[in-house]
């Protein structure tokens, strides 16, 4: 397993302004953050790089038109599957990716494998609690559309570790997304998850303490640290939520530019406004979503993350690594 301290390896050909983007994003966290990165692509493509990054070359890439599976076995000298490659040979610390997200968990897990007992790895999502300024952390947000209880129960586990490691939560507490918060409610995934999270021998280990039942409202207020559920409907949650904050954006901006009273009260506006987006509020604030349950840490980007979402992505990565998050989660499925 990669160790603290090792640079962080970064697909240079994933995303949709690629390579220009994730060379900008790389140099960033290079020159400000000081972290080293081994970017993997065509050197041709890549261009001027910091002191501090180092190349190494790979030949094909995976498009985001790819199957995600059969092309990372069929493309063995891609981008994203030698940088993977690099965190499983213990070259790398960790993985950062913003090509397609299919394939980038799928070189995660078939190069990295899962950790001892994890049934399936699971995407955790920050999302933001403006009244608190820790987020809430939302899991699984993609990765597995179908779950099981069980499921839950060990993606409330590494939430928990999750939670602790990056945003400092000594205990954090956790919920079930359901319709309603009486035990009764929801379907059959959420009712049996729910009473095996209420047993509380899954947080032994890791520290964790279970709320019960959350609702869709709750997410963005300080009710619980970490929220379990499918992740077909976490990835409906999180569209939905980002579609709801650019259109609530939208609307603020273009009343406030109604008229030209408005627009000098916009001037007045935008300077106190501005921190709270850009600190609490952006999503690439904080880089990407965090892949939990493989061995290795691997934070999957959007395809049209910026030069600061890149760069925010390597610095989280490392910092976690430093951190040893890996093998706490390790300890804490196997307690």
């Amino acid at each position: 397993m990669a160790q603290a301290g090792l640079p962080v390896a970064v697909d240079a050909m994933g995303g949709d302004d690629a390579p220009t983007t994730i060379v900008s994003g790389v140099n960033r966290a290079a020159d400000d953050y000081g972290i080293p990165v081994l970017l993997v692509g065509r050197p041709d493509e890549i261009g001027a790089v910091s002191d501090m990054v180092t190349i190494r070359e790979a030949a094909e890439v995976i498009t985001m038109d790819d199957e995600p599976g059969s092309s990372v076995r069929r493309k063995k000298d891609a981008s994203m599957v030698r940088a993977a490659e690099a965190v499983r040979d213990g070259e790398a610390s960790a993985l950062v990716g913003a090509g397609n997200t299919g394939a980038t968990m799928a070189s995660a897990l078939l190069r990295m494998g899962r950790i001892k007992g994890v049934g399936r790895p699971g995407i955790a999502i920050p999302i933001p609690v403006p009244s608190r300024g820790t987020p809430t952390v939302m899991l699984d947000a993609g990765a597995n559309a179908e779950c099981t209880p069980e499921m839950l129960v060990q993606f409330a586990q590494m939430g928990v570790v999750y939670s602790q490691q990056r945003f400092g939560i000594e205990n954090p507490q956790v919920g079930v997304l359901s319709i309603g918060e009486e035990p009764t409610k929801g379907n059959t995934l959420v009712k049996e998850a729910n009473g095996l999270l209420a047993q509380g021998s899954w947080s032994n280990v890791s520290g964790g303490r279970f709320l019960g039942n959350v609702e869709g409202r709750d997410l963005m207020h300080p009710v619980v640290d970490v929220v379990v559920t499918d992740g077909f409907t976490g990835n409906v949650v999180l569209k939905t939520l980002e579609g709801g904050m650019q259109a609530a954006e939208y609307a603020l901006c273009r009343a406030l530019e109604a008229d030209v009273g408005s627009a000098e009260v916009l001037d007045v506006v935008n300077p106190v406004l501005e921190p709270v987006w850009n600190e609490i509020l952006d999503p690439e604030s904080r880089g990407g979503a965090m892949l939990l349950g493989v061995k290795g840490l691997c934070v999957i980007c959007h395809g049209s993350a910026s030069e600061r979402a890149i760069a925010n992505a390597i610095r989280s990565a490392d910092e976690l690594a430093r951190a040893g998050m890996v093998d706490r989660m390790a300890a804490a499925i196997a307690g």
